[in-house]
């Protein structure tokens, strides 16, 4: 299954305490939403992603930020399914292709999605989402580009999402949304959109 179309959104959260990450994961799992991409931009992260993947197998846990190729293997090495970049340097691709991972290599630009298909790579992440041009940029690169899919990430919120999804070249979001609030309830509804 593409990771685009486990959930119609994927939980971008930061861990400040790796004791906090199983909680958070089940209570996401519980309101329906069986992903979760745990940012490397904490000394907890690592951690997070180890305890969710041991402890909510159930959860498909992976790591984003990951701007470095120690990142990409380290994040391997905790139990990170997946991988996210926010850009796509190459060798920041190259390791991540290294770890046999799936992946969702970042792109801004029509010449970065184009550079990054080139690699083989038809789903995208599309950061910074509302900074770039949002739904209506997503929108008009649809027709030059069909062949690619994208998890918009970066200033989405619950009220903004519809407009992606409805697009069809966008698989699913990514939002930060899910853990302000009461997870569990914020999830189930997260999990209602299509």
């Amino acid at each position: 299954m593409s990771l685009l179309d486990i959930s119609p959104v994927v939980p971008v959260v930061v861990i400040d305490d790796a004791d906090a990450a199983v909680p958070l994961a089940q209570a996401l799992l519980r309101g329906g939403i069986g992903i979760i991409e745990v940012t490397l931009r904490t000394p907890a992260a690592l951690g997070a992603i180890e305890r969710i993947a041991a402890e909510v197998p159930e959860t498909v846990v992976g790591a984003g930020t990951v701007t470095t190729p120690e990142l990409a293997a380290e994040a391997a090495k905790a139990g990170a399914r997946f991988l996210v970049t926010p850009g796509a340097t190459d060798r920041v691709l190259d390791a991540v292709a290294d770890t046999g991972l799936p992946s969702l290599p970042g792109a801004a630009t029509v010449s970065e999605a184009m550079r990054l298909a080139e690699r083989g790579f038809t789903e995208l992440k599309f950061f910074p989402a509302e900074a770039a041009g949002g739904a209506p940029y997503l929108k008009s690169i649809a027709g030059p580009l069909p062949g690619l899919r994208f998890c918009p990430t970066g200033g989405i919120t619950a009220a903004t999402a519809p407009k992606y999804l409805a697009l069809p070249n966008v698989g699913c979001v990514g939002g930060s949304w899910l853990t302000s609030g009461d997870v569990e309830t914020l999830a189930e509804e997260a999990a209602a959109l299509r």
